[in-house]
């Protein structure tokens, strides 16, 4: 399963209903939000495992906490919130309020509800990675190049998508031309989050160019 995959199937859709009746947000808005927090957190984890205690610390999480069962059973979901607050605690450290601002600034999700539903996909998002791990039966020293190819294949799919059901949404979400300069919302997000394409959308506004300028950098 890609990462497209998840963000388009099941597992999102009802990850996404579920935070639409605890917190009142459109389910289209929670998977946009998740269309864009999965690549950020990938792609901080991948830079975190160039640190070989990083990896090690991240391998073994994994195995230990996020075997992708999650995936098969979304009600998961809201009964790890807390542990979710956790992860992105790690993951973003002193960058999380940052991250969540700019976030909230460009979702429309309040900032009061952004850190809760973000903290409600993150066991998702670990437990996709987790099921990559495992499929792909790589230990520490390989998540690097595991979570670099996630992205490269998310990226090259949003590619070759001129419409789909994300894209939609995104669109629709972020709208107003706010993420269209590619006009594949997907791909500008993806892009940016890459870094490639961050540096090219610095002019274009919206979401990919905040996100391109957060972390096209590093």
């Amino acid at each position: 399963m890609s990462l497209i995959d998840l963000l388009t199937g099941n597992t999102s859709s009802q990850v996404a209903e579920q935070a639409e009746n605890k917190f009142g947000i459109s389910k289209n808005q929670i998977i946009a939000l998740l269309a864009v927090a999965a690549p950020l957190v990938i792609s901080h984890l991948r830079n975190k495992s160039q640190d070989s205690n990083e990896a090690e610390a991240l391998n073994n999480a994994l195995d230990k906490d996020h075997d992708g069962s999650i995936l098969n059973d979304a009600s998961q979901a809201e009964a790890r919130q807390a542990e979710g607050g956790s992860i992105l605690n790690h993951v973003f450290g002193g960058e999380k309020e940052n991250v969540e601002n700019q976030l909230s600034q460009n979702t429309g999700i309040s900032i009061d509800k952004i850190g809760p539903i973000l903290a409600m996909l993150a066991p998702v998002i670990m437990g996709y990675i987790g099921q990559q791990k495992q499929q792909n039966n790589v230990g520490a020293g390989g998540l690097g190049g595991l979570l670099d190819g996630i992205l490269g294949n998310a990226s090259n799919q949003a590619q070759g998508q001129q419409s789909s059901p994300l894209n939609d949404i995104l669109g629709s979400v972020l709208g107003n031309g706010q993420a269209s300069s590619s006009g594949n919302p997907l791909n500008d997000i993806l892009g940016s989050v890459l870094g490639g394409g961050g540096q090219q959308q610095q002019g274009g506004g919206g979401l990919g160019s905040i996100l391109g300028g957060l972390f096209g950098g590093k």
